[in-house]
């Protein structure tokens, strides 16, 4: 018997500035159904004869909730109610070398997060060339960069703010800023 994928527990992070209580639980509950469905869909695959097309189509949705699934633990795990700024140190040296200074950083991932559309909003480093890149995922399963390690992320799907902020999404990005969690971006960061 495969282990089924855990539930990790985010309830820590209620009371958090800039995020309503309620807000959070409903994005809690949405993840906990990437989970569950990421778990229904690998207990499906095992009991279907690969090669078939319903094994095809379960294989598609598969990599939807597993994207699902990470995207909101990376989302979830680089939020703290510890407000701290990023400090000097080897990620720090890194968006500064690739974006030229960490302001020129936060405005382009800023601007990225701010265009029409639903999405994630991901600051990635190349295993290859250690390089950090900002790029846009329009849905869970497509958009990923290959070979790059998700550093940063930041939910910009209407659940992630439309019910605190309305359609101010600009306002929700200055609060996901005041509550990201730099050690868990570092910890992420390949040195």
């Amino acid at each position: 018997m495969i282990e089924e994928y855990v539930k990790q527990d985010y309830s820590h992070l209620l009371g958090l500035s800039g995020f309503s209580d309620v807000l959070l639980t409903d994005h809690f509950s949405l993840y906990d159904g990437y989970v569950k469905n990421t778990n229904a869909l690998s207990e499906l695959l095992r009991s279907e004869e690969p090669g078939t097309p319903k094994y095809s189509e379960i294989e598609r949705r598969f990599g939807w909730e597993w994207n699902g699934m990470r995207l909101h633990e990376l989302y979830f795990g680089n939020l703290s109610k510890e407000h701290k700024e990023l400090g000097a140190g080897p990620l720090r040296e890194a968006i500064e070398q690739s974006f030229g200074s960490f302001d020129a950083w936060k405005l382009a991932f800023s601007s990225i997060g701010l265009m029409r559309g639903i999405g994630w909003v991901v600051l990635y480093q190349d295993v290859s060339s250690h390089r950090l890149i900002i790029s846009w995922i329009n849905e869970h399963d497509g958009g990923h960069l290959a070979g790059a390690v998700p550093l940063l992320v930041m939910d910009v799907f209407e659940h992630a703010y439309l019910r605190d902020y309305g359609f101010k999404r600009v306002d929700y990005i200055g609060s996901f800023f005041e509550n990201i969690y730099w050690k868990a971006v570092e910890a992420r960061f390949i040195a």
